[in-house]
């Protein structure tokens, strides 16, 4: 078994493969600017876990990077088994600031690069295999007046994980938590960031780790229904 983990190389991305090493999944991670980071897990993974693990440089604006990696995942694993799609940016600012160019970044990564990516993979999945696409619950419900494109792009994650369960033979569904423990989260001024939580109704930020054993028991018990949004609200 393998796995596809866009934006590998830290956080959840990096916490999930370990824990999918750990079963022994053979892996491929994505990086963008984290080279160093991504190379090292990879040799602490192999290192560890024995298994074999590919780090790809992929930015998700290049086409013809993101073509490279399935290429390259179609030579080494011929197919692929999981792919999860958590790979993303985003620019929070007042709404009068946002530039186009701002806006069109969040939405060519988190949204275009999310549908080229999966387009490309279809190739080499099958109906036994999963896309976990990472959603947010601000594309739902927990949007803040700072991050209009990010929000507006991870409402089209959601959609897009819906609209392409009508045509993939794989089984795809979407992770939408709200706030995460991670770097950038906890690098947020401590007043803004408990006024958002407060204004939310939510009591502390989730752990990285129950995202990712999140996505592990889906992988695992393939309990869903492909089109599903599963949202994690602490």
């Amino acid at each position: 078994m393998n796995c596809l983990i866009t934006g590998g190389s830290s956080e959840i991305g990096a916490d999930l493969a370990f824990k999918l090493a750990n079963l022994g999944y053979d892996l491929c991670l994505t990086y963008n600017t984290n080279k160093v980071s991504c190379l090292k897990l990879k040799e602490e993974l192999e290192k560890k876990y024995s298994i074999k693990c590919l780090a790809l440089k992929c930015n998700l604006k290049n086409e013809n990077e993101i073509k490279n990696v399935i290429t390259t995942i179609k030579k080494e694993y011929k197919t692929l088994d999981i792919l999860v799609n958590n790979a993303a940016t985003y620019n929070d600012n007042e709404f009068k600031d946002k530039s186009k160019t701002e806006f069109m970044n969040v939405l060519e990564v988190n949204v275009v690069g999310t549908f080229l990516i999966t387009k490309y993979a279809s190739s080499i999945l099958n109906k036994n295999s999963l896309v976990i696409n990472i959603a947010s619950t601000d594309g739902i419900d927990t949007y803040n007046k700072y991050n209009l494109d990010y929000a507006v792009s991870k409402a089209g994650i959601i959609h897009m994980t819906k609209c392409l369960s009508l045509v993939l033979d794989a089984k795809i569904v979407a992770i939408a938590p709200n706030w995460v423990a991670t770097n950038s989260t906890l690098s947020l001024p401590k007043d803004f960031l408990d006024a958002e939580l407060k204004r939310i109704n939510q009591e502390k930020l989730i752990p990285v780790s129950k995202v990712t054993n999140k996505i592990l028991a889906l992988i695992q018990k393939r309990n869903i229904k492909s089109g599903d949004v599963i949202t994690i609200y602490e």
